[in-house]
């Protein structure tokens, strides 16, 4: 068996708006929008930096909302700018992908790549979270594994992971592909296509915000704890720097 390399991503880790687009974020409703679950991933890359620490495995991030650019999006997708990028001329928009967008995408496909010319495993965990209720429905999860089923190691993996979450946290409502599929449009749907089954197992790991308000704080540094203890790579010494 190959060796695996952990790589972590966090596609909605800011909820920044650089000065050069701050007008078109300047209504109320856009404030709004930067200041809620749809500006970042409300917890996420504090989680993510948690596993860098735990297994010394590079970290990838985006600097920019998504409200501006969605990296977590293919190109042509429609929800690759928001109502409100969507109104900056055809030019700024381009500029966007340019800046923000490919180098990101190319700077993780490059450390997956380096992996996996090496004859190692990259396992990529792309962390985000999700907002509790969604267009008037309860998610009926704490936590979410998100992968493709037609790739046995991330069936594998992601069916380990769940198993050791539930002996840490019986208590943690822990589901696969779910509030998502795990085949949707995505990054690790991407790399999917760039890198064989046997290569890249990608693993998009939801997170419900709950646990990142004010009054569950406790109940998020245990999270983060039984998340960074039982992901399932052989060993943390099985983590490298890329």
């Amino acid at each position: 068996m190959p060796t695996d390399v952990l790589i972590l991503s966090c596609e909605h880790a800011s909820g920044s708006v650089p000065t050069r687009y701050s007008r078109w974020f300047a209504s109320a409703g856009a404030r709004r929008a930067l200041a809620s679950h749809r500006g970042l991933d409300i917890g996420a890359i504090a989680v993510a930096r948690a596993f860098r620490r735990a297994f010394g495995c590079p970290l990838f991030h985006a600097s920019v909302t998504r409200l501006l650019v969605d990296t977590n999006r293919s190109p042509h997708h429609a929800r690759l700018h928001s109502e409100f990028s969507r109104a900056l001329p055809a030019p700024e928009r381009a500029a966007l992908l340019q800046t923000y967008y490919y180098p990101y995408r190319q700077r993780l496909h490059s450390a997956v790549a380096a992996v996996v010319g090496s004859g190692r495993r990259a396992v990529h965990v792309s962390v985000h979270s999700f907002t509790p209720r969604l267009a008037g429905e309860v998610r009926t999860a704490d936590i979410g594994l998100l992968y493709d089923p037609a790739r046995a190691p991330e069936a594998r993996m992601a069916a380990r992971w769940r198993e050791q979450l539930r002996r840490a946290a019986p208590a943690l409502r822990v589901r696969r592909n779910y509030p998502y599929r795990g085949v949707a449009d995505g990054l690790c749907t991407w790399l999917r296509t760039e890198f064989p089954a046997r290569s890249y197992l990608g693993i998009e790991l939801e997170m419900n915000q709950r646990f990142f308000l004010d009054h569950h704080r406790v109940e998020s540094a245990a999270l983060v704890s039984v998340l960074t203890t039982t992901l399932p790579i052989p060993s943390k010494r099985a983590a490298r720097r890329v």
